[in-house]
């Protein structure tokens, strides 16, 4: 989890003490499907995911999904334009052969 640090500095400032961040973030790390997260958000991992690893696939039924779960279109926007991003930037590290910090 490359980004793991960011993350934590964002669970860490809510009700959750350091072992229960630890166990939150292991959870999403393992399997965001059975994390505890709410219907929302797990929807938007979804979406995310789907779009990563099989973009072709991706229908309009899609964001209704998302609005379903109270999504609004800029915030629709901005899970597509991230998850696209990352895409984007993973993409061009991988071409050029660039390895991850080890810390």
């Amino acid at each position: 989890m490359h980004h793991g640090a960011g993350l934590r500095r964002v669970v860490e400032v809510s009700q959750l003490d350091k072992e229960e961040t630890n166990q939150f973030l292991l959870a999403l790390k393992e399997d965001f499907r059975t994390a505890n997260i709410t219907a929302a958000d797990r929807a938007m991992l979804d979406y995310a995911v789907k779009l990563t690893h099989r973009p072709a696939e991706m229908t309009a039924a899609d964001v209704q999904t998302l609005k379903k779960h109270g999504f609004d279109d800029r915030a629709i926007h901005d899970i597509c334009a991230i998850t696209a991003y990352f895409a984007f930037v993973n993409r061009i590290a991988d071409g050029l052969g660039v390895e991850l910090e080890t810390s």
